[in-house]
C-alpha cells in the first residue's frame, strides 16, 4: 500500500474527480472467450464506492465497440457510469445516452468489406476471431497455435496496408486492431475530462493502448498501470486484486476528505 497511499490521499482532495478505468484486463481478468468478460465482484463494489463518493465520476474507457462494452460491463440505461467506446470514437453518458462521432459510408462499407477479406484469408486457422467493431475490426490469436500467429498477423497486415493503409492499428494482448478512426484513449480522457468539468483524472490501464492516455496525465492527475514498467504511469500495481484495493482505498479517502 506504501506505493500508492500518499498519491492516492493527495488526489482524494481534488475538487472534483474523474475515475476512468480500462475495463479487460483492468477490472476484469483477460478471457479466452471475450464476451464473456465481467468484473470481479470486489472490483465491482470499488467502482460503485466511488460512484457514491462526493464529487466523483467514474467513466469506463475502452477499445471494445460501445455495444459490446455495455454487455460485459452489465450497464444499462439507470447507470451512473460514463463510457467511451471504440478508444474514444463513442460515448455514453447519463443524461444524453449514446454520442458517436461521425463516420461516412464509404468508410462502413470498407470496414465490411476488409473483415470479410480477413475472415476468408484466416478461415482455415483454429483459433481465429475477426471481431466486428464499430469502426473497424480486431483480430485475436489468443486461441491460435503460437508458430501460425505470427503468419496470420501478417496476412490481415497486408490486406489492410494495401486497401486501408490511411487506418489506424493498434496492438495489445494477443489482438491487433484495426480502425478508420485515429481516436485514442488520450483523446477519449481529454473528452471526459472536459465533459464533467474534472479538476483531477486518475486513469489505470494495463495494455500497451492505455499508454496513450498514460501519457497525457498531469500534474494533479494518477496514472496507474496493472502490470509492471516500462510505463508512462505513475503508480504500478501488480494485479486486478491490488487495483480493487487501491480504488476502495481512495473512496474511503475520498469520502473523509469531503466530509
Amino acid at each position: 500500500m506504501s506505493n500508492y497511499l500518499n498519491p492516492v490521499r493527495k488526489l482524494a482532495t481534488t475538487d472534483r474527480l474523474l475515475v476512468a478505468l480500462d475495463f479487460d484486463g483492468t477490472l476484469s481478468p483477460l478471457v479466452d472467450e471475450p464476451m464473456q468478460a465481467r468484473m470481479f465482484p470486489a472490483t465491482r463494489a470499488a467502482v460503485n464506492a466511488l460512484i457514491d463518493a462526493p464529487e466523483t465520476i467514474v467513466a469506463l474507457v475502452s477499445g471494445r465497440s460501445l455495444v459490446d462494452l455495455r454487455v460485459i460491463a452489465e450497464h444499462d440505461d439507470a447507470s451512473q457510469i460514463l463510457l467511451a467506446g471504440s478508444h474514444g470514437a463513442e460515448f455514453w453518458y447519463p443524461d444524453t445516452g449514446l454520442v458517436s462521432h461521425e463516420d461516412h459510408a464509404d468508410d462502413a462499407r470498407l470496414r465490411d468489406e476488409l473483415r470479410a477479406h480477413a475472415e476468408a484469408a484466416t478461415a482455415e486457422v483454429d483459433g481465429v476471431w475477426v471481431e466486428p467493431k464499430t469502426f473497424g475490426f480486431g483480430l485475436h490469436t489468443r486461441l491460435v497455435d503460437p508458430a501460425v500467429a505470427p503468419e496470420v498477423q501478417r496476412r490481415v497486415d497486408q490486406l489492410v496496408a494495401a486497401q486501408a493503409p490511411h487506418w489506424r492499428r493498434r496492438t495489445g494482448h494477443n489482438i491487433t486492431e484495426y480502425a478508420f478512426r485515429h481516436e485514442g484513449k488520450d483523446t477519449a480522457i481529454a473528452e471526459l475530462r472536459e465533459h464533467v468539468g474534472a479538476t483531477a483524472v486518475l486513469f489505470a490501464g494495463d495494455d500497451v493502448t492505455d499508454e496513450d492516455a498514460l501519457k497525457t496525465m498531469g500534474e494533479g492527475d494518477l496514472g496507474i498501470r496493472v502490470g509492471t514498467p516500462p510505463t508512462a504511469a505513475t503508480v504500478c500495481v501488480a494485479d486486478i486484486a491490488e487495483l480493487s484495493t487501491l480504488l476502495t482505498v481512495l473512496s474511503t479517502e475520498r469520502s473523509a476528505s469531503r466530509q
